[in-house]
């Protein structure tokens, strides 16, 4: 990676996302364009006050570019994604996550799950909406919406599980451009979820419990007589399988077998993947589903494993983007700060892929942080630099910062 390279990528990955995603002014570009930058310039924490010290700007001047409400992300993130995940079978994966968050002020802290403590906490929760290219195991977030607290959703009368719901159903028309394919995790594995997105034309791949309800389909024809034949012949036991229903798929680690089923949860016939992890051990198994029948059954086991990379992007947001930071009790600034915060490190792996190098959101923000901090001193020092002295001053910083970061590994 020589000298600025990656920074410059970076930019012009930025400025054609910018371009295809509305019509701006050039105040609010100059800003915009140097706050994506700073997401992945500034070490530590990523707020106003941190702006105010590395960037261009006043502190005052990026607090009220964040009020902006009316910025497309959801466009601005699907140009880098159309460019950068080239797999031909898309998913759109969501997960809520929650957010450490505290004060008498901030909007929509309630208690909400977190799945690394293990328990219900005090804060706040993003919503993330994001497309999962499963042929190359990789993700980029399409949208982070906060989610209301208890009292808001009574409010609206609707519990949380209606609300994710709703919330796709809103984005319906822009995600089907994508995919049809919604994948969650088994907490979504419901009733009130499933079924109204299946009626707008999704489908929906999730898991069940180890002790779902499932039937046969029955094989009895219609025999002419009045009334309708019976739906299903008999309850699925797991542990002894009707083989002769079901179809086999090769898996590297134990077997899988696919049959269509009636599941009495969703009330609706669904084609169930199910996992055993020992080839000869009957009693333990992993139950996924899809509600298209047309699916196979290894690509409903990919689809749903590949789901995971959603959560790598909320790690290299919460770890490296300031995901967590936002310095603010403005829901304008919170929702501008998280898109933000996910769209920088969807624009590192743009550049990463364009330059042709691995993507590591470490190293990116290593190299980057180092290219800003050296572009920005030689801009306020008023230096007319020579460009083979900044090919070295860049190597020698990179090498400083290999040599630091092994010595705090030491």
């Amino acid at each position: 990676m020589s000298s600025s390279n990656l920074l410059m990528q970076y930019q012009s990955e930025c400025l054609e996302a910018l371009k295809s995603a509305a019509k701006i002014s050039k105040p609010f570009e100059k800003v915009f364009m140097d706050t994506l930058k700073l997401f992945m310039a500034i070490p530590g924490k990523v707020n106003f006050l941190q702006m105010g010290r590395y960037g261009e700007f006043s502190e005052q001047t990026y607090r009220n570019n964040f009020e902006n409400e009316t910025f497309d992300w959801f466009a601005f993130n699907e140009h880098l994604i159309r460019r950068t995940l080239t797999g031909k079978l898309l998913s759109i994966a969501v997960d809520p996550s929650f957010l450490p968050k505290s004060g008498k002020k901030t909007p929509w802290i309630g208690r909400f799950w977190s799945g690394v403590a293990g328990e219900m906490k005090r804060g706040q929760e993003v919503f993330g909406v994001g497309v999962i290219d499963v042929d190359n195991r990789d993700c980029m977030t399409l949208s982070a919406i906060q989610t209301p607290d208890a009292k808001s959703l009574e409010e609206m009368d609707c519990n949380l599980v209606e609300w994710y719901c709703q919330n796709l159903i809103i984005l319906k028309e822009k995600l089907q451009k994508i995919s049809s394919l919604i994948v969650a995790d088994a907490f979504f594995s419901k009733e009130t979820f499933v079924n109204p997105l299946l009626k707008e034309g999704f489908h929906v791949i999730s898991r069940l419990r180890n002790d779902a309800v499932l039937f046969y389909p029955t094989l009895q024809k219609p025999t002419g007589k009045r009334g309708h034949p019976k739906w299903y012949d008999g309850k699925v036991s797991f542990s002894s399988l009707d083989l002769s229903r079901c179809e086999e798929a090769e898996v590297d680690k134990g077997r899988l077998f696919g049959l269509k089923t009636y599941s009495k949860s969703l009330k609706r016939f669904i084609k169930v993947a199910i996992w055993y992890p020992d080839e000869e051990d009957r009693t333990k198994w992993q139950i996924y589903f899809s509600t298209d029948d047309a699916m196979s059954v290894k690509d409903i086991i990919n689809c749903y494993k590949a789901r995971f990379q959603l959560e790598f992007c909320f790690r290299d947001g919460k770890h490296y983007a300031g995901l967590n930071d936002c310095q603010s009790t403005d829901l304008r600034k919170l929702e501008f700060h998280r898109n933000a915060s996910f769209a920088s490190v969807n624009i590192a792996k743009a550049a990463c892929k364009e330059l042709g190098i691995p993507f590591s959101i470490s190293s990116c923000k290593s190299v980057i942080h180092n290219a800003y901090m050296l572009n920005r001193f030689i801009c306020v020092s008023g230096l007319q630099p020579d460009p083979q002295v900044i090919d070295k001053l860049f190597k020698e910083l990179v090498l400083f910062t290999a040599r630091a970061a092994l010595g705090l590994e030491n």
